[in-house]
């Protein structure tokens, strides 16, 4: 097999194991096999766990383990051999380079721990337990219908956009931990030394009264104590609640940003954009009624100089000019999604015309921009370093920015 036949398989093979769209059937058929994999695996998992199904359904329950183990092996080196694919932009970056980066990665990790350890004992029958216990991280496995579904999107964004905010209210509830322990223990050691012995004692008190999660087995006794007490219990309900209300409020306000984009937009009878008119422009000493609009395009107002006016037929615009343009909203079910490339110099769009790129029927090129510029691209525009292409596509692109409309 010739090398440009096998990159033509691997390529194939990437788009498959990456989260398909709906016109490639194939890679959405075996997302959703994935997520059915992934379900039944663990639905077998825990029903041996039962006494009762194992006795009846044992020899079922292993004989489903094994399958889909042996998939998620097969499925873990065939992103081994097309990682490539995912860094296909990144000339400089060699496929041992790719292969470390992705076994090294966090789902790298989890994809292997899914199925290695249920081999492991054929080679090492000492370590059967052991391995046995760190099968249960297939269970992580889960992250992976995150990428299937943008609905779960949400936790990951809401825990990304609050991280600074989470960090901040754990090292305030670690440092409040550490204080009232190391206080805690010099007010009770002396009254009750074999209870607070050291200050782990008094971490372990503080645990379990911020997070209310001990069981009385260590208690202060002396007048002082007890009032110490009483304060660290107020502080740990209001410091405990600090990181559950980060991420309230942060679902509360991407629930809403969901709502406003799938319910709200549709409502607007109009949307609005703002355009500058710069001394250049083509509108610029035109006259409103000269500018040649599309019927279901309307300007709406002008402002010029702090001032709002009301455009008329006669009214000339002039630079600086900042007119809003109003029309009706897109209506189709499915959101338009425009990607952003940066082109870098070792990009292998550089020097390339628009139409001897290699991409799919169904990516098209919107709009470039170089040096503060918006071209409207041609077949024949020759790209060129750091430029920034804006296209449609269904493609998976390495380092694009995703703009939703």
């Amino acid at each position: 097999m010739n090398s440009t036949k096998w990159k033509r398989i691997r390529k194939r093979l990437f788009e498959i194991l990456e989260v398909g769209s709906d016109l490639d059937h194939a890679s959405r058929g075996y997302d959703y096999f994935s997520v059915f994999a992934i379900l039944l695996n663990l639905t077998a998992s825990i029903m041996y766990t039962y006494e009762s199904m194992r006795i009846q359904y044992g020899e079922l329950l292993m004989w489903i383990e094994e399958i889909t183990v042996a998939y998620f092996a097969i499925d873990y080196l065939l992103r081994v051999l097309t990682v490539r694919c995912r860094y296909d932009k990144d000339t400089e970056m060699t496929e041992l380079q790719a292969m470390r980066k992705y076994i090294f990665s966090f789902m790298g990790i989890v994809d292997v721990l899914s199925w290695l350890p249920y081999y492991l004992p054929v080679f090492f029958p000492a370590g059967t337990v052991a391995f046995r216990m760190i099968r249960i991280v297939r269970i992580f496995r889960l992250f992976r219908i995150n990428a299937y579904y943008d609905s779960l999107h949400v936790i990951t964004d809401v825990l990304y956009e609050k991280r600074q905010q989470l960090v901040s209210s754990v090292v305030i509830i670690l440092i409040l931990m550490i204080g009232s322990s190391l206080c805690m223990y010099s007010l009770e050691h002396e009254a009750q030394p074999e209870v607070f012995a050291n200050a782990f004692s008094g971490i372990w008190w503080a645990t379990s009264t911020l997070l209310t999660v001990g069981y009385g087995d260590i208690y202060p006794v002396t007048t002082l104590g007890k009032i110490f007490g009483i304060v660290i219990s107020f502080l740990g309900v209001g410091m405990v609640a600090i990181p559950t209300g980060i991420i309230s409020a942060g679902f509360v306000n991407q629930y809403s940003t969901v709502k406003r984009k799938n319910e709200y937009g549709y409502e607007a009878d109009m949307d609005f954009v703002k355009v500058a008119v710069g001394p250049n422009d083509i509108w610029c000493g035109m006259r409103v009624a000269d500018l040649n609009l599309p019927d279901r395009l309307v300007i709406a107002i002008i402002y010029r100089d702090s001032e709002i006016l009301i455009p008329r037929g006669d009214m000339i615009l002039e630079e600086d000019d900042m007119v809003v343009l109003g029309a009706e909203p897109y209506e189709d079910r499915e959101d338009i999604v425009l990607k952003e490339v940066v082109l870098k110099k070792q990009n292998p769009w550089v020097g390339l015309k628009i139409k001897d790129l290699d991409i799919s029927r169904q990516s098209v090129i919107v709009l470039v921009k170089r040096r503060n510029k918006s071209l409207i691209p041609n077949g024949n525009m020759m790209l060129e370093a750091g430029d920034r292409v804006f296209l449609y596509t269904k493609l998976h692109l390495a380092d694009a920015n995703t703009i939703e409309i």
